[in-house]
């Protein structure tokens, strides 16, 4: 089947990111921790909360300790890494 037509469904956020509990979160870690990417350490730039162990892994979502500040290059990368070990444990041949 060619799916080169098909369009690309829009990304849209997950609600619970846009919830006041999860930006009062990470607007506390930023007020605490700094405006600066834990993983790179750049300054002056979008930050992201990010969680260590994703929601979809069982990550507890308003755990400050479970939530780190990353830049979009590490949030992007970090998520990408995760994703691909989700899919390839998925997908993975019973041993």
């Amino acid at each position: 089947m060619d799916t080169s037509i098909a369009p690309v469904p829009k990304k849209t956020a997950d609600p619970f990111y846009l919830s006041a509990p999860w930006r009062q979160l990470v607007t506390d870690l930023i007020r605490k921790r700094g405006r600066r990417c834990e993983q790179c350490g750049r300054e002056n730039t979008r930050i992201f909360g990010d969680h260590i162990h994703e929601l979809k892994d069982g990550g507890a979502p308003l755990a400050a300790s479970n939530v780190r500040l990353l830049c979009g290059s590490c949030h992007t990368r970090k998520t990408a890494r995760a994703r691909a070990d989700r899919v390839a444990t998925r997908y993975a041949p019973n041993a």
